[in-house]
């Protein structure tokens, strides 16, 4: 763990308190206009906005890390 999260205390935070405060810190920088010019195509920008545009209106319908490792797991093995 970096000493940055140790600093601030981050590494003390539940699971889920560290979920909340990744989409806080996302939210609050993904619509700050930038000035640097955008390496991606129009079509793939498009579909990022189309992608958190679903995610913000379906928040609660998400799979945790744990379901998705479990269920790899219990697929391909370990």
């Amino acid at each position: 763990m970096s000493s940055t999260l140790q600093a601030l205390g981050i590494d003390r935070m539940s699971v889920e308190e560290r979920i909340a405060l990744a989409r806080e810190i996302l939210d609050s920088v993904i619509d700050v206009p930038t000035t640097e010019p955008s390496t991606l195509s129009e079509a793939k920008q498009e579909e990022l906005r189309r992608r958190l545009e679903t995610f913000r209106a379906n928040r609660d319908d998400v799979i945790s890390w744990a379901e998705i490792d479990q269920a790899a797991k219990s697929r391909y093995g370990e």
